[in-house]
């Protein structure tokens, strides 16, 4: 289901780059793409038979032909978009630089602005504030709960000055009604009622050092994940009511996580964990050093993105080379039918799953 300069990097390359005039991206609707197939894509997801995707200046093409040719949607923003997701067929998400939130629900032809990064702002303060009022009247309370609090309130108080500078970076739903966005700085915002109202918990989360989430994970068994930087990895056992933070033997930034026989963590020059049955987690090797940005279970078969044009399968021994074509980095992947659709630095590619050979 922040979600990639190399490809994975790309969109905290762009977290400091508060120069430009925002105002502007948010808005000027998105500048209409002259190679739509070509152009600087982020990410990929599947709404029915559409494929749909997001990149720069807040482009969103789809295509109805498995990838042959592609449209371009109507977005009301020019800013970077770095993730998309489609509940089902018709209604679908995007979010990105800004802190955009876009929504979709005719399978991603047309698209509204549901928040940008000046109301995200404003739902930071008010949610720290509230913390704060129900903490101070308790008559017993952790004093350093208090001040940290307070810390995380002046500091959302001065993004509300600065305005719409933080990016979010990946939005997932686990289900008809709850869903979740991450972002730079541990921005992270929750949905009960399918999205029609939106509120922010990021204060919440064992994350003391604001650290970015990068991603989110869903897996069969019900756990729902947070891949950050420096190691970061949170798990909630109860759909993001409770929050817990796991020891990893990698201390790098993390940006993707697929399940199979077992559930695999990706990140930063090709450092990879898989998860043991104990629950602990240990370091594999990768035949490359790029870093992985993406990764897609198809019929059982793990399929791994990256850097570089790094392109793994799994096989009983590990991970091996599938395909590659020059030095353009992958930044996400899908599937429809029996064929991969990449999306990167060089926009769309499509990869035949029986030989592993890409299509022109």
């Amino acid at each position: 289901m922040l979600k990639r300069l190399p490809i994975a990097l790309l969109s905290l390359a762009f977290l400091l780059n508060i120069g430009l005039v925002k105002a502007d991206r948010l808005q000027l609707s998105a500048l209409e793409q002259g190679s739509l197939d070509s152009s600087l894509l982020l990410d990929i997801d599947v709404a029915g038979q559409r494929l749909v995707a997001v990149g720069e200046q807040g482009a969103i093409i789809f295509s109805d032909d498995e990838g042959d040719k592609w449209r371009q949607a109507k977005v009301p923003v020019s800013a970077m978009l770095t993730a998309v997701n489609f509940l089902n067929h018709t209604a679908g998400w995007a979010v990105g630089h800004d802190g955009v939130l876009l929504s979709s629900k005719d399978s991603g032809t047309q698209w509204q602005l549901i928040l940008d990064g000046n109301q995200l702002n404003q739902l930071r303060a008010k949610a720290i504030e509230k913390s704060i009022a129900e903490l101070s009247v308790q008559s017993e309370y952790d004093p350093v709960e208090l001040e940290h609090l307070e810390y995380q309130l002046d500091d959302a108080l001065f993004a509300v000055d600065e305005g719409a500078s933080s990016p979010l970076l990946d939005i997932a739903f686990i289900d008809s009604q709850k869903g979740f966005a991450v972002g730079a700085y541990g921005l992270f915002i929750q949905t009960e009622d399918a999205g029609s109202n939106w509120y922010y918990t990021g204060h919440k989360l064992p994350n003391p050092e604001g650290l970015h989430f990068n991603r989110l994970f869903y897996s069969k068994q019900g756990e729902l994940f947070v891949l950050g930087e420096a190691g970061l990895l949170l798990k909630s056992n109860d759909k993001g009511l409770s929050w817990e933070s796991l020891s990893l033997p990698y201390q790098g930034s993390f940006f993707s996580m697929v399940e199979g026989d077992e559930l695999y963590l990706m990140g930063l020059r090709g450092n990879a964990l898989k998860r043991v049955e104990s629950g602990v987690w240990e370091q594999i090797e990768l035949p490359v050093k790029s870093t992985i940005n993406d990764a897609v279970e198809v019929d059982g078969k793990l399929y791994l993105v990256g850097q570089g044009g790094a392109l793994l399968q799994k096989v009983a021994s590990g991970f091996e080379a599938f395909s590659k074509r020059g030095l353009l980095s992958y930044s996400a992947v899908t599937h429809l039918e029996h064929q991969l659709i990449a999306v990167g630095e060089s926009g769309v590619t499509k990869i035949a799953l029986e030989e592993g050979a890409e299509n022109e």
